[in-house]
């Protein structure tokens, strides 16, 4: 780790706390994406791109005065009569000085700056000069010149995937991260997050954790103290981040680093093995992924097949919904990579902590309304799209499907008719499909795992939501900080739903596995094996630990502590157990 230049900035380092929610270690360059616009990366054009550059920003500042246009209309007519969209006058004059634009074109034509840097460089100088000026009124248009810059940042970045990502190896930074957000990113060059908002469960989180990639959240403010640019040292593991790193603090982490790289070496051992307790207790142990491309990492790292697909993400990667020969290529090609094991494809799963299209009407408590299978039903011709999708893959590897947010037998009955309608659907057009290996319904709500008995008459398997079957059985939103303390995953409330579901599978003969946070967990693995836990399913980077843990367990030793702790009344005597027997089996993992 050696620190790089900082272009004449101020170089003291800053340290800042949150909490760790992926471990690992990150040092890149800062790229900031508050809510009111990107602020740009700097990077060097060549000559005969420059051009090309300046029309952009020709073409940007015509859209920004067709967009002051309207909205002067806008005002006309809300305020009835003329004079009160004058206040727009200004922002225009700001796109018409020549002394301004001219800069800007100076600094690409002889400074080779891409036009979003050198627009923002000389906009900046202006705004800092307004500052400083005495009088108030002069002061107060920094207001308007700021919006016009950020108006015409946002049109040279429309229509651009990279608006959300830089074109170089970054850490992201960001008030908030959601899953279309997630989507518009360029993973291969975003290297951490840190976030200003989120919990260990909320999306960012287990988006991180998912592609190993080191971050921290809840860091109050941070969007303010950090620009596009600084130097910066994310630690996962400590829940720390570090702007423009000392040279003491980057030997401190490269130190820590090695560290941990050794101990990630020696589980690669594990890869090729199976995972089972030193008693002879298989459990299958698969991927979850978000994208396609991780379905190789999944492979890589030993997982045995996937036993979750998020299919919204790939939703919410296109200008509308996939049509049917996207979504089968798609998944086609995660079936393939992971063959001969299956690959587990939850159908659509929009709602609550998802950022939802603009089709659909905002909700006052989305977790509690119109999400996951809810969606699908209400929208039968979408899902069938999807389900026709789903079967046509089937036909060229093992895959699976499973439902989401199931509540009531009813909705599973329902999106099994329609999963049938679909295969009838293949057959008059003569199109070659197969059923899915195995038909599955997710245990995420606690009215599906009181009558999971019922349920489990009707599917191949259960796949329990940890997620959101501890913030509905604790009735706690588990991205709100303020009640954070009340999002217990050892809670007995949980752990006795968790029993019953498993207890319910088994009775009627289908595997039971769990694909929530709560499989990721070292700490909780002795409990989820010793209460009977088939398949535990989690994101890919993470499957030789995990695997390792199993591997160093003992099954009659954890069904003997999970009984135990069924009979607990609070969460800490829970966890006391799992520790316990977490720290004697793989001590090495948990430091």
């Amino acid at each position: 780790m050696v620190p790089e230049d900082h272009d004449g900035l101020e170089n003291a380092e800053k340290r800042f706390s949150g909490i760790g929610v992926s471990s690992g270690i990150a040092l890149a360059h800062a790229h900031v994406r508050n809510n009111y616009f990107v602020e740009p990366d700097k990077y060097i054009i060549d000559d005969e791109t420059k051009d090309q550059e300046i029309s952009r920003l020709e073409k940007a500042i015509v859209g920004t005065k067709e967009q002051i246009g309207l909205l002067k209309d806008q005002v006309r007519k809300a305020a009835g009569s003329e004079g009160e969209e004058n206040i727009f006058d200004a922002h225009l004059l700001v796109l018409e000085d020549k002394v301004v634009l001219d800069e800007v074109r100076k600094n690409v034509r002889e400074d080779n700056f891409n036009i979003e840097y050198a627009f923002y460089k000389t906009m900046s100088h202006y705004i800092e000069a307004l500052r400083k000026i005495g009088d108030r009124y002069l002061r107060e248009r920094v207001v308007d010149v700021e919006d016009v810059m950020r108006r015409v940042l946002r049109n040279l970045a429309s229509g651009e995937k990279a608006e959300y990502s830089a074109r170089h190896d970054h850490v992201l930074v960001v008030p908030e991260l959601t899953p279309s957000d997630t989507a518009q990113m360029n993973h291969s060059l975003v290297q951490g997050f840190a976030t200003e908002i989120g919990s260990y469960t909320s999306h960012a989180a287990i988006i991180a954790r998912s592609l190993g990639l080191p971050a921290v959240v809840g860091i109050n403010r941070f969007c303010e103290e950090v620009h596009t640019g600084d130097q910066l040292l994310i630690d996962g593991y400590n829940g720390v981040v570090v702007i423009n790193p000392s040279a003491s603090t980057l030997s401190e982490y490269e130190i820590l680093k090695k560290e941990k790289d050794k101990l990630r070496e020696g589980l690669e051992e594990f890869i090729n093995k199976d995972a089972e307790t030193k008693d002879g207790r298989e459990i299958i142990l698969s991927a979850n992924i978000e994208f396609a491309y991780e379905s190789d990492l999944a492979k890589k790292n030993g997982a045995k097949g996937i036993g979750l697909f998020r299919t919204e993400f790939f939703y919410m990667n296109t200008s509308g919904a996939p049509d049917e020969e996207e979504q089968f290529q798609t998944y086609s090609e995660v079936a393939g990579t992971v063959d001969p094991n299956s690959v587990i494809i939850r159908t659509l799963d929009i709602g609550g902590d998802k950022l939802q299209n603009n089709s659909i009407k905002p909700e006052l408590n989305p977790f509690l309304g119109w999400r996951g299978v809810r969606v699908s039903l209400d929208r039968p011709e979408l899902f069938k799209v999807q389900l026709r999708a789903i079967l046509r893959a089937a036909a060229i590897s093992k895959v699976g499907i499973m439902f989401p947010m199931i509540s009531t037998l009813k909705e599973l009955k329902q999106a099994k008719e329609l999963l049938n309608e679909a295969e009838n659907e293949l057959i008059d057009a003569g199109v070659t499909y197969e059923r899915p290996a195995e038909i599955g319904a997710m245990i995420e709500v606690p009215s599906a795992a009181l009558i999971a008995d019922q349920l489990a008459k009707e599917v191949d398997f259960f796949s329990v939501g940890t997620n959101d079957l501890i913030q509905y059985t604790m009735a706690v939103d588990r991205i709100n900080e303020r009640v954070s303390d009340l999002y217990q995953p050892l809670n007995p409330a949980v752990v006795r739903l968790l029993k019953e579901t498993i207890n319910a599978g088994h009775d009627a003969g289908i595997w039971v596995g769990v694909c929530g946070e709560m499989a990721s967990d070292l700490f909780f693995t002795p409990l989820l094996i010793g209460l009977g836990f088939d398949e535990l399913s989690v994101g890919a980077p993470r499957v030789p630990a995990i695997k390792h843990a199993i591997r160093s367990l003992d099954y009659e030793v954890c069904k003997s502590m999970a009984e135990a702790a069924l009979c607990d009344a609070s969460p800490d005597q829970i966890f006391t157990r799992c520790k316990k027997i977490a720290f004697e089996s793989y001590p090495e993992m948990l430091g």
